[in-house]
């Protein structure tokens, strides 16, 4: 059975390669080191120390599974070289709102979306909206808070 491939950016899968190697090579050794000194305390039941590791290592090795499957699985998405006509996968968009307000954000896989740097997924309400969309289209998207209106005012490449 072949997994579906994960959309991302080529900064995005960068970034995940950063973090698998950091949770392999250093964050890894450490908690192993965090359960061998928590065992020479004595017995490993009722030992806080050593429960706590425990639990920090299936966190890690989860993170490290789940790190790894995505950069398998991983697709990056081509850079236009010239300036995009609609809303796409890797696009850099601003919106206005019903109040005048500007907004940026850039079109990107889930696993690299981060609402608060402006990073939306492709596969949010917002994003999914966006994409297929030109300079001047308005498009209503229902958020959590309720119906949105946004227009769209600029579409720069990645």
């Amino acid at each position: 059975m072949s997994e579906e491939k994960v959309l991302l950016t080529s900064e995005g899968l960068e970034k995940l390669k950063t973090e698998l190697e950091h949770l392999i090579e250093t964050r890894r050794p450490e908690v192993i080191e965090r359960i061998h000194r928590a065992k020479e305390l004595g017995d490993t039941a009722d030992n806080p120390e050593y429960e706590e590791a425990q639990n920090e290592q299936a966190f890690v090795e989860g993170r490290i599974i789940e790190l790894e499957r995505t950069v398998k699985n991983a697709e990056v998405m081509p850079v236009e070289k010239t300036r995009p006509s609609f809303v796409k996968f890797g696009s850099k968009v601003t919106v206005v709102n019903e109040d005048g307000e500007k907004r940026k954000y850039a079109i990107v896989g889930s696993p690299e979306s981060s609402p608060s740097e402006g990073k939306i997924s492709n596969e949010s309400p917002v994003g999914r909206a966006l994409l297929g969309k030109q300079v001047g289209d308005e498009v209503e998207v229902e958020v959590p808070k309720g119906l949105i209106k946004l227009k769209i005012a600029s579409i720069t490449k990645k």
